[in-house]
């Protein structure tokens, strides 16, 4: 996370929100010589307490759980480079501002007759975010390539012990100078500008 408390979120409610909203992230365990990393799909409870993820098998990641590990997941939101000329004021430098989730914890594998009901499970809170469509479900499957499928993955559980948020969104500057800024943003570059100049124009409570 951001070193500056001015970013550092106190708001766990909606930094949990944004995680569920969001629903991936990237998985980083320690390896050797270099840490591993999974980019996967994250179901965080409402509560905060539990991440619900599964791997495929052949992932170096699920290789490793032979036991619990130690464990991180990072979520990001919108991103943007940020010009100093932006500011309109003085002795300004570019700096890059963003929305980022890290969850920290200790990951598992399940027992592979959970998989089925994580895939469920997941799949249900992402299918009731679709318009116009009923949702899938596994029991569109017949059970032979169902079965067959779920060989392939295994599912996983991390158990949470601290959520971090940073909103860098230029809340270390002077209302007008942020805002000025703000209205520069979506002809930059980053990822879901508009997004990222609604939160500089209007930041969150943290």
């Amino acid at each position: 996370m951001h070193p500056s408390p001015s970013f550092h979120s106190k708001n766990t409610a909606k930094d949990i929100a944004f995680v569920r909203d969001r629903a991936f992230g990237s998985l980083m365990i320690n390896g050797d010589p270099v840490p591993m990393v999974a980019h996967v799909p994250v179901l965080l409870s409402e509560d905060g307490r539990e991440v619900l993820i599964h791997l495929v098998r052949s992932n170096p990641i699920a290789r490793a759980l032979t036991a619990p590990l130690p464990a991180r997941i990072t979520v990001n939101g919108p991103d943007a480079y940020i010009s100093p000329d932006w500011y309109g004021v003085a002795d300004q430098v570019p700096t890059w501002n963003y929305v980022a989730v890290q969850i920290t914890g200790v990951l598992a594998l399940l027992p592979h007759e959970d998989m089925r009901e994580v895939l469920d499970v997941q799949s249900a809170h992402f299918e009731n975010r679709l318009a116009d469509k009923a949702p899938w479900t596994t029991d569109k499957m017949t059970s032979e390539v169902l079965q067959k499928m779920m060989r392939m993955i295994v599912p996983c559980r991390m158990m949470v012990d601290d959520i971090a948020a940073t909103w860098k969104l230029g809340q270390n500057k002077d209302n007008t100078v942020r805002e000025r800024a703000a209205a520069k943003v979506t002809g930059g570059m980053g990822t879901e500008l508009e997004a990222l100049a609604a939160l500089m124009a209007e930041p969150p409570v943290l």
